[in-house]
């Protein structure tokens, strides 16, 4: 006896149409255009598999989902719309929808969506809905590439699965890491996030773990370390690929058993924290070159996310810019609005910056061009100065002060609304030393007497600091 399929929405021609292909696939096939007749047959028992729309004349089917799963727990839904965003895509997962299909979508794959959704063993969903927040978009685009990153993401909320999101800089790495925590299960919890970038190397396992007093000179007191701040919650490790490989060993430690130690501590402690990692490297590189652990690697890409260029999904670049001049506004300047030409322009650029590019660029043609609508001259003129090849950081005409003091403002940058821990001073003095020592030392072949001159220190002192700051792998160390 074949299974019938009960289809729920208002447009004829889509009703039409999936009658025919559910029909040659061997379904008996019922359909309406509202919400209230789709009811009626749910409560009748009839149907062993509802279709249904989310925007009908008389109900909205995100609303009717939790009802149907209350009366027919086992009876699987597909929700299909057309608003195809990841709030729409979110609430259908967390309504008890078995899948969710933007519009417009292929045949094909709805019918085996419906087959998987009639073979599979019934079981009611884990969750119930939660109360319904009109909530900023975190992330912008209908593209096809953007839709299977929402039904993804729409799958992940309810689990503490690890997740590993590369994609080139600036495409929102990090607003991907925030939707997965304020939509998922650890929404309550702190998101705590550290840039491996913009931490000094010698910092990072501190900046992780903590540290206890005096665990190294100017530990004056105990302090917090980004595992401990974000218990509960979710850690966001931006830029993984720049992890020294001692503290990606520690990082495996607590992947594989949920506890750490804090540096100069001897206790472990336990952790309860969703990891989120993101790069745009290619850390399979990096494993052949030595520079990460592949056992590492595969413990963070359980669930890989790989977030397109702007390049590679042009067709949500208008919904972009109206979303940041509407952001724009918000913020005091007046309304503005691109002409089609513009906007036409703005798709055909390369975008290296990707959607960071976009939005400085439109923040700054909201600013500096008086006209409500924006022309495509304006559009033209900022593109050029864009194109001018930008200032490479660690100029060979940068001093030493220069460069420190830019590292040092990128490692307090990475502390937004709070300061590093305490100890500072000594810490970043100690990085110094470390690769001063040591490039004198392989300038002199591993002499430590000829070090000592050239560093203007006791040779007795230069040992001592060779110990402390833990120097080895120079040959002939004498």
């Amino acid at each position: 006896m074949s299974s019938t399929i009960l289809v729920a929405d208002d447009d004829h021609g889509i009703r039409t149409v999936l009658t025919q292909a559910l029909t040659r696939a061997g379904y008996d096939v019922r359909t309406t255009g509202n919400a209230a007749t789709l009811w009626r047959w749910v409560s009748d028992g009839d149907g062993d598999l509802v279709i249904t729309d989310v925007v009908m004349p008389d109900e909205n089917g995100l609303d009717l989902l939790p009802r149907i799963k209350k009366l027919r727990p086992d009876l699987r839904v597909i929700v299909m719309s057309a608003q195809n965003t990841l709030l729409t895509a979110v609430k259908a997962n967390e309504r008890g929808a078995f899948e969710y299909l933007p519009k417009p979508f292929d045949l094909q794959e709805l019918v085996a969506v419906v087959r998987r959704g009639l073979s599979l063993p019934k079981s009611a969903p884990s969750s119930a809905a939660t109360a319904e927040d009109e909530e900023r978009l975190p992330l912008i685009g209908r593209s096809t590439a953007m839709q299977d990153i929402y039904r993804t993401l729409a799958r992940l909320m309810n689990t503490d699965l690890t997740v590993m999101i590369t994609g080139e800089s600036g495409t929102g790495k990090e607003l991907v890491a925030r939707a997965l925590h304020e939509y998922g299960k650890r929404r309550n919890g702190p998101f705590v996030a550290l840039n491996m970038a913009a931490i000094p190397r010698e910092l990072i396992e501190s900046e992780l773990f903590g540290h206890e007093r005096g665990a190294f000179t100017g530990a004056t007191a105990r302090a917090q370390g980004r595992f401990e701040q974000a218990e509960g919650g979710t850690l966001f490790l931006d830029e993984i690929g720049d992890m020294p490989i001692e503290a990606q060993t520690r990082l495996l430690r607590v992947l594989q058993q949920g506890e750490y130690t804090t540096v100069g501590g001897r206790s472990a402690i336990k952790t309860n924290v969703r990891i989120v990692a993101a790069t745009h490297r290619d850390l399979t590189q990096l494993i052949r070159q030595g520079l990460f652990r592949e056992d590492l690697y595969y413990r963070l890409n359980v669930v890989p996310i790989r977030l397109p260029p702007l390049r590679e999904r042009s067709e949500d670049i208008p919904e972009l810019a109206r979303h940041f001049l509407s952001r724009v506004a918000e913020e005091g300047l007046p309304l503005k609005a691109m002409d089609s030409a513009a906007m036409e322009r703005l798709k055909r650029h390369r975008w290296p910056g990707n959607v960071r590019e976009l939005e400085n660029l439109i923040r700054r043609l909201a600013a500096l061009h008086v006209e409500e609508v924006i022309p495509l001259d304006a559009v033209e003129m900022e593109l050029v100065n864009l194109e001018a090849p930008p200032p490479q950081q660690g100029d060979v005409n940068e001093g030493l002060s220069e460069t420190i003091e830019r590292h040092l403002r990128a490692y307090f940058d990475a502390h937004p609304g709070s300061l590093p821990p305490s100890g500072l001073y000594d810490r970043i003095l100690r990085e110094m030393e470390r690769p001063l020592i040591a490039l004198t030392l392989e300038a002199t072949r591993g002499n430590q007497i000829r070090a000592a001159q050239v560093l203007g220190l006791n040779r007795n002192t230069l040992r001592k600091k060779i110990k402390d700051l833990e120097i080895s792998g120079l040959k002939g160390l004498k």
